[in-house]
């Protein structure tokens, strides 16, 4: 395995790790949950489908606009679905909730800047980003529209059709709607793994001549 490969491979594990100890962060914060969980809240409300079960049927859902999008699964599409969710149990058990508001708000930021980095590091690590991910880069590559606009978008529809529902949403909630899309925009560049680049052949005309006659 080349060193560029264990990098990208070690890049995507610690991106989903760090994306669900962030969530954590900000459960614990207590300041409002993420969009797609107020939609999920949402639709388990009306429909009686158990929270982490309707979670999991969204994020089909959501794999089945990549098609339209001519989006491709990778390893890092299930592992995202694989690791994100133990991430954020550990997070869970070791992060306690701050009784202080001022904490509280600390914590939601950390946790809201943590996971736009980590986002930035598993997407970038180029092995497939996870089905909410991906409808955004599907989206953004699709029409030209800017990472931020589509993830806020995206984000804003979500979150009002969840409150529609029925879902639980607090600042928190809104100020992650707002920010998540130019925070990643800003950690995409900076963790994005660059296409490899084959080296070109140069033409026989260019070659040094070698004198066989010494």
């Amino acid at each position: 395995m080349t060193f560029l490969g264990t990098w990208r491979g070690t890049q995507l594990f610690i991106g989903l790790f760090l994306y669900g100890f962030a969530l954590a962060m900000m459960i614990r914060a207590t300041l409002g949950v993420a969009p797609w969980d107020v939609l999920s809240q949402g639709v388990s409300l009306q429909t009686g489908v158990p929270f982490g079960v309707m979670t999991n049927l969204i994020g089909g859902l959501v794999l089945l606009f990549w098609i339209p999008l001519r989006q491709k699964p990778g390893i890092g599409t299930v592992l995202n679905v694989l690791l994100v969710g133990p991430s954020a149990e550990i997070g869970l058990a070791v992060i306690g909730e701050p009784e202080v508001l001022w904490a509280r708000i600390l914590l939601f930021i950390g946790g809201l800047l943590l996971l736009a980095a980590a986002s930035g590091l598993y997407i970038g690590a180029r092995l497939g980003p996870g089905p909410r991910d991906g409808l955004m880069t599907g989206l953004h590559h699709r029409f030209g529209l800017p990472i931020w606009f589509v993830r806020t978008g995206i984000e804003g529809t979500v979150l009002l059709l969840g409150w529609l529902l029925g879902g639980t949403a607090g600042v928190g909630t809104v100020a992650f709607a707002l920010l998540i899309g130019p925070l990643i925009n800003l950690a995409l560049p900076i963790f994005r793994i660059p296409e490899p680049r084959n080296t070109p052949i140069p033409p026989p005309s260019s070659r040094p001549v070698i004198d066989s006659t010494v």
